[in-house]
């Protein structure tokens, strides 16, 4: 039996798709090229295997995801990983801010920042860099058009260059973008232990 998780936590739930995942072994050629896998690949998430279905949709997909968030320069891995949790945690996505703080944690080898959003929210006790950050991504993921030029000057402020603040505003839009499509595809699940 598995039960629908509502808390923010850096434990990474299991993710329970409402629709069902493309089966390697029984995916099409041109599935297969989108997941740029072989089939004797078994690490692909349920998630990725969903989007599976829409072959065109994952080719650019990919490929956008990973430029946004790993590519080198401009803000560092740990700062994105703030922006996607920041969007998550307003879109009250689970799956993706238990992710997002737990990749934090492990790149900045420490739960400090992560601990005190989950136990604080807005009210976080954050570094200077951090706090900007942090609000930026909140606000630009609640209300877009009210991110102006009194945010992008607390974020010059905090000391993000340009390429940093455009990392920024990648990697939380990318968050509002995927938190909505995890919340209709599937759930956060953790499995119930019985005795």
């Amino acid at each position: 039996m598995s039960r629908i998780i509502h808390k923010f936590t850096r434990n990474v739930p299991d993710w329970q798709p409402r629709v069902t995942p493309v089966k390697l072994d029984e995916a099409t050629p041109e599935q297969l090229e989108a997941l740029q896998v072989t089939p004797s690949n078994t690490k692909v998430s349920d998630y990725v295997l969903t989007l599976a279905h829409d072959v065109e949709s994952l080719k650019v997909r990919s490929p956008l995801f990973n430029g946004i968030m790993y590519d080198k320069g401009g803000l560092s891995r740990a700062e994105r990983e703030i922006g996607a949790l920041g969007a998550s945690i307003v879109n009250r996505c689970i799956y993706c801010a238990a992710v997002h703080a737990s990749r934090h944690a492990q790149l900045t080898k420490d739960t400090t920042v992560t601990d005190e959003l989950f136990a604080r929210g807005e009210e976080a006790d954050l570094g200077p860099r951090d706090r900007a950050i942090f609000d930026f991504a909140r606000k630009l993921s609640a209300a877009p058009s009210e991110a102006g030029p009194e945010d992008m000057a607390a974020l010059k402020a905090a000391g993000l260059d340009e390429a940093e603040v455009l990392d920024l505003i990648l990697s939380t839009a990318l968050f509002g973008w995927a938190n909505r499509l995890m919340h209709v595809l599937g759930d956060p699940v953790r499995k119930e232990v019985t005795a």
